[in-house]
């Protein structure tokens, strides 16, 4: 298992550095247990926030509302925990 995820029970944990204001939403390398996040929206007034927990979704295949951010959610560097989902897909978590 990698560094930037773990299960917590039946959830999944992320670690992940955001990078607002990109030209796409996609995924990154792993920098000191990170996944990098690229995301279009800006980081104002929860924008960037509202599009993390979409993309997440949707990479995961799982509805929005079991998509939580339990910290960071003023700073780039974020945990988030996806609820019910004991680990990634195959295609999702390639380092």
């Amino acid at each position: 298992m990698s560094d930037w995820y773990r299960r917590d029970g039946g959830d999944l944990l992320l670690f992940l550095r955001v990078q607002p204001r990109a030209g796409c939403n996609a995924f990154g390398e792993i920098l000191e247990g990170r996944r990098k996040v690229q995301l279009k929206a800006p980081p104002v007034e929860g924008k960037a926030n509202q599009e993390l927990v979409k993309f997440l979704a949707k990479s995961l295949g799982v509805a929005k509302s079991r998509v939580k951010i339990e910290s960071g959610e003023t700073g780039r560097n974020k945990r988030v925990r996806i609820l019910d989902l004991p680990d990634l897909p195959g295609n999702f978590s390639a380092d």
